[in-house]
């Protein structure tokens, strides 16, 4: 069904995935996606499902990729735990209904309203001060909610939802590399979550599997991607630590920047 070229293809991709993962503590699906959607039409994948499969087979990938990353950080003592376990439950709860909805609603105003969220979210990042240990953990009702709404779009978006995670984080002056190395722990959960949706929801609309896949998962893109974002993925970690936390979070914030641009342009 595919050749060496192929293989070849998803390496790179997840080389490239994984160091960008390590360094902001994102997952890369906004990276994955367009990528993989090209190459499984040209592996033959029904046109009607291949983003889904695009979608699946993502976060699938960015569950092992975070998972690599979440590791990495924890060694570093970067990973808040406490909360990590304040908003993991809602994240699972949320990502995981998600997945669900995603093959039956319309993407339009939702990217409309994700592009308009990661420019303001870079725009605050990237001129906005550093929050110099202030101490304003918002309360755990905010969290239940915030993790549900994180969820629930990184599942309808792909992405491991560090869009959305270090910049909350960074409201509650945690610092930023802090708030990746969570990031990571927590995308590393809801990818999961999303994974299993997708699988299962694959099933319940009937889609045709091809060789290979597992309703809406494509493993030969999920292991040799996720395998060699597992080896660089500890790259870009290290980097982020040598890095000052001003430079780190201004080059995050050029991230959803241009990709609102992306999505806009798409749009019009």
């Amino acid at each position: 069904m595919f050749d060496i070229s192929i293989i070849i293809q998803f390496i790179l991709l997840g080389a490239f995935v994984g160091f960008i993962s390590g360094l902001f503590g994102i997952g890369g699906g906004g990276i994955i996606v367009p990528i993989l959607t090209g190459i499984l039409l040209s592996l033959q994948f029904d046109a009607n499902t291949v983003v889904h499969a695009a979608i699946g087979t993502s976060m699938g990938i960015m569950a092992i990729t975070s998972f690599s990353s979440m590791l990495a950080q924890h060694k570093k003592q970067a990973v808040l735990w406490d909360m990590f376990k304040l908003l993991v439950p809602s994240i699972i709860v949320g990502t995981f209904l998600a997945s669900f909805l995603a093959s039956y609603l319309s993407s339009f105003t939702l990217a409309i309203i994700f592009a308009i969220f990661m420019f303001l979210t870079s725009i605050n990042m990237f001129f906005g001060s550093t929050p110099k240990n202030i101490e304003k953990e918002f309360s755990k009702r905010i969290h239940y909610i915030s993790g549900a709404i994180f969820g629930a779009l990184s599942a309808l978006i792909s992405v491991a939802g560090g869009m959305f995670i270090v910049p909350y984080l960074l409201a509650q002056g945690i610092d930023i590399k802090k708030a990746i190395g969570t990031s990571s722990a927590i995308g590393f959960i809801l990818t999961l979550s999303g994974a299993l949706g997708y699988m299962i929801n694959g099933y319940m609309i009937n889609h045709t599997s091809l060789d290979y896949t597992i309703g809406f998962l494509f493993l030969p893109a999920i292991f040799f991607v996720a395998l060699a974002s597992v080896f660089t993925a500890p790259i870009g970690v290290k980097l982020a630590h040598k890095m000052s936390s001003k430079l780190l979070k201004k080059i995050f914030s050029l991230i959803p920047f241009f990709l609102s641009i992306k999505l806009i342009y798409e749009l019009v």
